[in-house]
């Protein structure tokens, strides 16, 4: 049974940076300092980032809102934030007033010889609801998109669903970074496929992508 969604996977933008940020939060506490998302998205043409926004038609008209005109102090700290080059913009509006809420986030650096994941990360009320393996099968399109072979990434060893879903995939553990982890020191696993361009691969590919639409619907997707 095919079931409806609202859901966009597009490439991220400038905009979306405080709602990443929220969900990097969610899903990486520990980590410090958060990723530089205007830096990666202007400046490092490595990298490529992925998101998946929920629409919510019945959002209020953000148009039709009074505008609120920040104060002497409000714009001088917008100033100093402006400055800095800092990456959130104050507070966002309660989830269930966006008309676009981003509920994953996947980033993707196209490197000489890899395309390489470098985070993966869903918000907390979406979880379980089929986002984090559509964030992975986007990745994997991009790589296959760009010509770009193999793909690779790294995972807590104890992440055991996470783990899971990438030998669904195709990944194979093929190394070990002692220590990775800056929060708890633990060690990550390095996955890799050999080959996302090879007709085996597709031949696994397509029914897995074919299963993950049958189960949580057909995810629109945006040109990336």
């Amino acid at each position: 049974m095919k079931i409806a969604t609202r859901y966009l996977v597009r490439s991220m933008h400038l905009a979306d940076i405080p709602q990443v940020l929220e969900i990097e939060r969610e899903s990486f506490p520990t980590m410090w300092p958060p990723t530089a998302f205007r830096r990666e998205l202007q400046q490092n043409r490595l990298a490529n980032y992925i998101v998946i926004v929920e629409h919510n038609p019945s959002a209020p008209d953000e148009a039709s809102q009074p505008e609120k005109t920040p104060g002497a102090l409000g714009r001088f700290f917008g100033e100093i934030r402006s400055i800095l080059g800092a990456e959130d913009n104050g507070p966002l509006p309660p989830v269930d007033q966006r008309a676009e809420l981003l509920v994953g986030v996947v980033g993707v650096w196209m490197m000489p010889d890899e395309a390489h994941i470098v985070t993966i990360a869903t918000r907390e009320s979406h979880r379980r609801r089929g986002i984090a393996e559509r964030l992975l099968i986007a990745a994997i399109e991009m790589a296959q998109a760009r010509h770009q072979p193999l793909l690779t990434l790294e995972v807590r060893v104890s992440n055991e669903p996470a783990l899971a879903l990438y030998e669904k995939y195709g990944f194979e553990q093929v190394g070990r970074r002692h220590r990775y982890y800056s929060d708890n020191h633990e060690d990550a696993y390095i996955l890799t496929i050999n080959s996302v361009l090879t007709r085996r691969f597709r031949e696994m590919f397509e029914p897995l992508r074919a299963d993950h639409a049958r189960r949580w619907g057909d995810f629109q997707q945006a040109v990336l």
